[in-house]
């Protein structure tokens, strides 16, 4: 396991301004934040062009409400890793060929966070696509999450997103920082469900 937390280096700070001030203020975020999030995460794999992240969390919420927290990235999703800086600009049109997208307001565009390429409704979804400022490098994504009902009333989400290819900060120094980001936004989605009434 790699520990997460890492420091930002002068080559991946350049690297991130060339991204974009929204992918930067992605990872600035990633860096600064607290290990102690209730979910288990964890670097399985990290080489120079490539790694692996596994994370798991328990939500007491039942998985077919917890799937539709999920289907609406807006109520759990970070703002701060956004490139709008607005939550409510992201959507998800979770079927095949559907995408986690976002609207750029007054016209200025949209982008494509991930692309859907498999759904299970409320048993799994599937996307591709480089998160941040991986969608600015030669990279092969895939990110999948798994509901399964745990006890009585309570659903284990399990998540591996699992990348490939060229980084210019190579993937041993990307992978801490975005596991940190993807283990906030899976404590998010835990908040999010739990406190959706029944129903909604």
């Amino acid at each position: 396991m790699i520990a997460r937390g890492a420091g930002l280096t002068c080559r991946v700070r350049a690297l991130l301004l060339r991204a974009g001030e929204g992918a930067m203020r992605t990872i600035l975020m990633a860096a600064a934040m607290s290990i102690g999030a209730p979910a288990a995460a964890e670097v399985t794999s990290a080489a120079l062009s490539s790694f692996v992240i596994d994370a798991a969390i328990t939500v007491d919420a039942p998985p077919a409400r917890v799937w539709d927290s999920f289907r609406a990235p807006a109520s759990w999703w970070d703002a701060e890793h956004s490139y709008s800086g607005d939550a409510a600009n992201l959507y998800m049109d979770a079927q095949a060929t559907g995408c986690f997208c976002e609207r750029i307001p007054d016209g200025k565009g949209s982008i494509e966070h991930a692309h859907i390429v498999y759904v299970a409704p409320g048993r799994m979804v599937r996307m591709t696509g480089g998160l941040g400022p991986l969608q600015a490098e030669a990279v092969a994504a895939t990110l999948t999450f798994r509901f399964d009902a745990e006890g009585e009333g309570a659903t284990k989400v399990t998540m591996r997103y699992v990348v490939g290819g060229h980084m210019q900060a190579g993937g041993e120094t990307m992978a801490p920082l975005v596991d940190n980001v993807l283990l906030h936004q899976l404590a998010r989605l835990k908040a999010a469900a739990e406190r959706a009434a029944p129903g909604s």
